[in-house]
C-alpha cells in the first residue's frame, strides 16, 4: 500500500514546516509545500494528490477558500482547513467551499492525523458512491 500524498498549502515556512514534518513521521508523503493559492491551483493538477491542507489566509491575489473551489470544481480533491481563525465570517467562507475538514491551530498530531483519514475515507467513498 502506497503512501497517500498530501500538499500543504501554507504561506508562513516554519509553519508550512512543521506540518510536512508531522506528516511525514506519520507516514504520508507531502510532493509540494506552496504559499499561495495560485501554486495550489497549478500544482494540484500537476502532482494530483490525494488531499490538500490548505491555510485560508495566504499571500497573494487567491485565498484559501477560493483555491479550494477552484480545486474542487477541476480536480475533486479533497480540501482540509488549517486556520488560526474561527471567527464566523471565516467559518462561513469556509463552509461555502464544502471542506472535508476545518482545524484550528495549533493542532494536535493526533486530530491531525484522525481527520486526514476521515477525509481521506470520505472522499474515497465519495467518489465510489458518485
Amino acid at each position: 500500500m502506497s503512501a497517500k500524498r498530501i500538499m500543504v498549502v501554507e504561506d508562513e515556512a516554519i509553519v508550512a514546516f512543521d506540518i510536512q514534518t508531522r506528516l511525514e513521521e506519520k507516514g504520508y508523503e507531502v510532493p509540494a509545500v506552496l504559499a499561495t493559492g495560485e501554486e495550489a491551483i497549478q500544482y494540484a493538477g500537476e502532482l494530483k494528490p490525494d488531499l490538500i491542507l490548505m491555510d485560508i489566509h495566504l499571500a497573494g491575489d487567491v485565498d484559501g477558500t477560493q483555491a479550494a473551489e477552484e480545486i474542487h470544481r477541476l480536480y475533486d480533491i479533497p480540501v482540509i482547513y488549517l486556520t488560526a481563525f474561527s471567527d464566523e465570517q471565516t467559518l462561513e467562507r469556509a463552509k461555502a467551499a464544502a471542506p472535508f475538514g476545518y482545524m484550528l491551530k495549533p493542532f494536535e498530531d493526533k486530530k491531525l492525523h484522525t481527520t486526514i483519514e476521515i477525509a481521506l475515507y470520505k472522499s474515497q467513498t465519495d467518489r465510489r458512491e458518485g
